[in-house]
């Protein structure tokens, strides 16, 4: 009897053990009838099983290690009756756990469905969020008042968000009323699944984000974020399905992630600086754009990007920047390097001439200025004769564009064309196709 107890007593103490917050899952068992269960001691050092997730948060956070951790369990909070929508209880467990320093809002291994929600800010320090299970969205359009945005997180800061879980959107009921599906139906807003405003010191690592209403996520006014891991997920036919969303954000590093959407991988649109994404795999979609930029005559400005390392399979467009005519501002001190192309549509390619809308774009003077552009180590193939397209403003030619070791042909072995209009052009190294710019 006596081994056998030192036996059970063996295989608990894992788990009995003083835990990081790294070390989940958490078993539900443990978690008291207040929903709040407490650990303490033991993380000072992180183990070397959890050194990655654990160097990027005390990167951007490096105050003392936090010893203790109270995690506030969602189905805590869960009341009879409420079987089919457990917002409320999503709710009281934020209110709760938001105002304990160290707290961790768990989501454990079960399926919820949820209206829209905002977890407001400013929670205590060291706050965390842990999404183990399915968070689905509410099928009912009449619960989206603002039509904006589903699961908004605002105003937090030095806090951190791992999955594990998955995060569903329930798109398909509202991409068949896009206007891009349905050419009759109007043209409005769909909600953002995930967005995160105001934020700032952020580690996002290993969130699966499926079939967005519209972009699948989305940082605002951010600042200082690093997420890696993540996985987006919905069909190449959904509309406006952006994969992650830059806008107004500075300091944002993108890492080992696979993007397939229906729309743009990654979107960097006005008032992004220091945006950085390296290990990215894209597709099916439209690539990663820098823009649009200069909508309806606006002054829009993106600078100091980088994209590092990336594979683009099937997709619409590879690296792309795209601006209205008519616009102010800049896209300026970008880099695209070490990338691969499979069969995508268009590999390279600035467009100042982009024009989504229904009715014909007129002809502007102004445009947003597009200048110190490097292209260097993309090869691969694409899906159309002309791999590299270059078409910048009559007005405001495109300066100091680089293209250096470039290797491209068309599908089948073909020998691939470019189309070059208005830019200023350095080459570098072996450059194919051959861009010849304007005298």
């Amino acid at each position: 009897m006596y081994l056998l107890k030192l036996h059970l007593l063996l295989l608990l103490l894992p788990i009995l053990a003083p835990l990081c917050f790294s070390s989940y899952p958490l078993p539900e068992e443990f978690n008291s009838g207040n929903g709040m269960t407490t650990f303490s001691g033991g993380c000072d050092k992180p183990s070397i099983r959890n050194w990655m997730s654990w160097t990027d948060s005390e990167a951007l956070a490096p105050s003392p290690s936090v010893t203790t951790r109270t995690i506030i369990n969602v189905d805590s909070f869960l009341r009879k009756g409420r079987r089919g929508d457990h917002t409320k209880a999503f709710k009281r467990a934020w209110k709760k756990a938001c105002s304990i320093k160290g707290g961790v809002f768990l989501v454990p291994r079960h399926k919820y469905r949820v209206r829209p929600i905002k977890f407001l800010g400013p929670c205590r320090s060291h706050f965390a969020v842990k999404i183990l299970g399915k968070i689905e969205a509410s099928e009912n359009l009449t619960h989206y008042r603002d039509g904006q945005h589903w699961l908004m997180f605002e105003n937090i800061r030095n806090f951190r968000v791992d999955g594990g879980g998955t995060i569903d959107g329930n798109g398909h009921i509202w991409w068949h009323n896009s206007c891009k599906i349905n050419k009759t139906m109007p043209c409005h807003h769909a909600p953002t699944a995930v967005t995160f405003v105001g934020c700032k010191n952020m580690v996002v690592n290993g969130l699966r984000i499926m079939n967005a209403q519209q972009m699948h996520l989305t940082f605002q006014r951010c600042n200082n974020v690093r997420a890696s891991h993540l996985l987006v997920k919905s069909p190449a036919t959904s509309p406006n399905t952006d994969g992650i969303h830059l806008t107004q954000s500075r300091n944002i590093f993108i890492s080992r992630s696979l993007l397939q959407t229906g729309d743009d991988c990654i979107s960097i649109v006005d008032g992004s600086k220091k945006i950085k994404a390296s290990d990215i795999k894209c597709g099916p979609g439209h690539g990663i754009s820098i823009g649009s930029l200069g909508k309806g005559q606006s002054k829009d400005h993106v600078s100091d990007v980088s994209v590092n390392r990336a594979i683009f399979s099937g997709t619409s467009n590879g690296v792309r920047i795209k601006t209205w005519q008519g616009g102010q501002g800049y896209a300026k001190n970008i880099v695209f390097q070490n990338i691969v192309m499979h069969n995508v549509s268009n590999p390279i390619i600035i467009d100042q001439h982009y024009c989504d809308q229904r009715t014909p774009c007129h002809a502007m003077k102004s445009a947003v200025r597009v200048q110190n552009v490097v292209y260097k180590n993309i090869r691969g193939t694409s899906a159309t004769k002309v791999a590299i397209k270059l078409d910048c403003s009559k007005n405001y030619w495109c300066k100091g564009i680089v293209l250096q070791n470039v290797k491209l042909v068309k599908t089948g072995d073909v020998e691939a064309h470019a189309d070059c209009h208005n830019v200023k052009l350095v080459r570098r190294g072996s450059v194919s196709p051959t861009c010849f710019p304007d005298p």
